[in-house]
């Protein structure tokens, strides 16, 4: 089978490979892998890579390189293994693609899965991806979606995930304002799962004109910031009930003047949450942390439970996630039209599907 694989960085490579077996291994699942999207972490390893692929065997899948790329991806059922239940052949699912222990670990024991020490990824640290045509999976990681739903969405589930959970995190409700920094795949994503929580007022900050314009045609009433020629958290107050500002405040590109900027626009006692991943550490001022009597919570990948709820938020239409989808790659193309083109300063392209129904 094709399969686009991690080499080292700035080298992928679309290989042919040995398929996965057609007989599962027990409590395991064969699926024929449709759509696969590109992540923001899919192209940190590509452009500085090795990060999350393991350079030696990981401790719990043993998996390491050439390693199968994508975790953001869904398909078919071609087989399962025995023991498996509530899976049949022909079942169309989408992929939670987490990994790790179910018991025996103290985070495991309390159903706090995601946040296992022993944590794997399949697409970075499990010996099959997204980016491929069949992949091999545990029961536990295959989620059955509903006829209303396409296979493209099917692949939208993992970043719908990460933004459900943000909000959750931020205590996002009824009548809430926000401020997502970042236009990118996961803050735009962001901003429709906080309007779908009920969000009232919404703000987006980013220095790239571009991706404001797309927010807006997104949600028109979208309050768009580029920083560079207004000071974030101004804004947000003299457009904030009493100028005081957000509610809540995620931040989604991982850079600390986006975090200082949250930090800035957040009204005393509202909620900063994190969800880009930092490169390295990012000092804030810790006094305005005090004197404004906020929170500031981390926010890491999701709760695993996650995936019927936000399968029912995409396929009811309260959240659209196909709309944040810019193009479609066939797999050999992968690398130039795809990873090559969302590095691309300009930030044309949002979010790429690599389609492997062709």
């Amino acid at each position: 089978m094709k399969a686009l694989r991690f080499h080292a960085a700035k080298d992928l490579r679309v290989e042919n490979i040995e398929r996965p077996a057609m007989r599962p291994p027990a409590g395991q699942v064969l699926i024929r892998n449709r759509f696969v999207g590109i992540c923001g972490t899919d192209l940190h390893e590509y452009a500085h890579g090795p990060i999350f692929i393991p350079k030696e065997p990981h401790p719990f899948t043993g998996a390491h390189g050439p390693q199968i790329l994508g975790h953001e991806f869904g398909g078919v059922v071609e087989a399962v293994g025995e023991g498996v239940s509530g899976l049949s052949v022909g079942d169309r699912i989408s992929v939670q693609p987490l990994i790790m222990p179910r018991s025996g670990d103290y985070f495991a024991d309390r159903g706090l899965f995601h946040l296992s020490t022993d944590l794997a990824l399949a697409g970075l640290s499990w010996p099959w991806g997204g980016m491929a045509e069949y992949a091999m999976l545990n029961a536990y990681n295959v989620q059955r979606i509903p006829d209303e739903m396409s296979d493209e969405e099917a692949a939208l589930v993992e970043p719908a995930a990460v933004v459900v959970y943000a909000c959750d995190r931020g205590g996002v409700r009824a009548g809430a304002s926000v401020l997502v920094t970042g236009a990118g795949p996961i803050g735009v994503l962001t901003l429709l799962a906080a309007r779908a929580a009920g969000a009232a007022q919404l703000f987006v900050s980013d220095i790239n004109d571009a991706r404001l314009e797309f927010a807006r045609s997104l949600l028109p009433d979208v309050i768009t910031i580029n920083p560079l020629h207004d000071p974030v958290g101004d804004l947000v107050r003299a457009r904030s009930e009493g100028r005081v500002g957000c509610d809540v405040a995620i931040e989604c590109v991982g850079n600390e003047h986006a975090l200082k900027a949250c930090l800035d626009a957040v009204r005393k006692q509202g909620v900063v949450v994190q969800t880009g991943l930092h490169p390295h550490e990012n000092p804030i001022d810790w006094f305005q942390v005090t004197f404004k009597d906020i929170d500031i919570r981390g926010s890491w990948a999701y709760p695993t439970h996650y995936w019927p709820r936000v399968i029912r938020l995409i396929a009811s239409g309260l959240l659209p996630a196909r709309r944040v989808v810019t193009k479609r790659i066939a797999l050999d193309e992968a690398v130039s039209a795809g990873f090559d083109a969302l590095l691309d300063p300009s930030g044309q392209q949002l979010k790429i599907l690599i389609d492997l129904t062709e």
